[in-house]
């Protein structure tokens, strides 16, 4: 299968588009006592959500992003003022996750903190680390054991919130956990299920990620080698061939009467497993993790996406399961690799075409075939929403016009550009 032909919108429209994106998502926050701004998941929910996943947490980046993109302080103060909602959700939620709860919450906290010394924001994060600390059981802090919702992504974002003890901590129990494979190690991503994922969100390439870059940032040389371990264990899964990249989602398959076996975005495909092999090509030096990461690009600009080839295949724009998620992939490329902006130009304008406009400004509706009707209401926040769309087409913009390489805010789990 080959790429879709590139249509090209012009930058100043997708900027516009990026605007309209930004008036949507700042007209459906909330005021919060103290002056404070917080956002649900969907405009017609009635529980804020502070998660870095879908809510308030997750907004900040892109507020950051429009912030330096247009120099307008509107943006600096709307992120300002989600710290302080964030500051007082911290002692209410009963999640300590990457995703989904508190270490999420505290990393933007931190940010937030050290972009504008901003000490109740540092202070917040502080005591949320502190609670965190106190919730581990001496091997995790609940079902979930791997990025988005256990461990590893409580190792990896308290180590980017500055506590390196809490992230070795949160990493150590790998170590012991681990089951051996005919290639490598992987490990169970919930309590109670069989099956074994392997790619970044849930499954083992998440695993690797945190590992690795907690093992290089605290020297701990066994970190580091269970992580490359691991990420043996998927290379080995490889069903791409010998030029492209394409592991299942699951062995044994999990839950294959709803979940396609093979997927392409950032959370359970190709997309998501260049980001890991970006990182041990950083950690390592070894070539052959660049390799391997040009593969799975391969794999992606071939897989058909964005078109919607068949019912289910690919009927979402967001970044975590996404076009915007293939997007963030295709700038670190050109940002790094000076690689051509044909297929970043068709994810573009799929992006441009799928937006709903309106007076009140852009968004995006995602799409559950198995369910009527299958428009979804858009969402605002980073997996799904607005948040995690518009960010991708702000930095498309920049690179256009020549401008930073790296995002205002990094995220997580993607590795900033290596520019020379």
């Amino acid at each position: 299968m080959t790429a879709p032909e590139a249509t090209v919108v012009a930058v100043d429209e997708v900027e516009e588009l990026a605007v309209d994106g930004l008036r949507w998502l700042t007209g459906a926050a909330r005021e919060t006592p103290g002056g404070g701004l917080a956002w649900t998941t969907r405009p017609s929910d009635g529980e804020l959500n502070p998660t870095l996943y879908s809510g308030t947490a997750g907004n900040v980046p892109v507020l950051l992003e429009a912030w330096r993109h247009f120099g307008d302080d509107s943006y600096a103060d709307a992120a300002l003022r989600a710290a302080r909602s964030l500051a007082d959700a911290v002692d209410g939620i009963d999640d300590d996750s990457l995703y989904f709860g508190r270490t999420g919450m505290a990393l933007m906290l931190r940010t937030l903190h050290e972009e504008f010394g901003d000490p109740a924001a540092g202070a917040a994060a502080d005591r949320a680390l502190g609670i965190v600390r106190s919730r581990f059981d001496g091997t995790r802090w609940g079902d979930l054991f791997e990025l988005m919702g256990g461990n590893a992504g409580i190792g990896l974002g308290s180590l980017l919130a500055g506590d390196a003890d809490l992230a070795v901590l949160a990493l150590e129990p790998y170590l012991r956990t681990a089951e051996r494979t005919a290639a490598g190690v992987h490990w169970p991503w919930r309590a109670g299920v069989d099956a074994r994922l392997h790619h970044v969100s849930h499954g083992t390439l998440g695993i690797v990620l945190a590992l690795a870059r907690a093992g290089e940032r605290t020297g701990r040389a066994d970190l580091l080698e269970l992580a490359l371990a691991g990420a043996v264990d998927v290379v080995a899964r490889d069903e791409g061939g010998p030029e492209g990249f394409l592991v299942p989602h699951s062995t044994p398959q999990y839950r294959p009467d709803v979940i396609e076996p093979v997927s392409y975005g950032w959370c359970h495909g190709p997309a998501g497993d260049a980001q890991a092999f970006r990182l041990l090509r950083d950690v390592t030096a070894d070539p052959v993790w660049s390799a391997l990461a040009d593969r799975c690009w391969h794999t992606v600009t071939r897989s058909g996406l964005p078109r919607r080839l068949r019912p289910g295949f690919w009927d979402n724009n967001g970044r975590c399961c996404g076009t915007a998620g293939v997007l963030a992939l295709a700038c670190d490329r050109i940002a790094e690799q000076g690689d051509p902006y044909d297929f970043a130009h068709v994810l573009v304008a799929d992006l441009a075409a799928r937006a709903i406009r309106d007076r009140d400004g852009a968004r995006w509706s995602n799409v559950e075939h198995r369910e009527t009707p299958s428009d979804l209401e858009p969402c605002v926040g980073w997996a799904m929403g607005n948040a995690g769309i518009v960010r991708e087409l702000l930095r498309f913009v920049g690179l256009s016009r020549g401008g930073a390489p790296r995002y205002a805010c990094a995220w997580p789990d993607q590795p900033p550009v290596s520019v020379s």
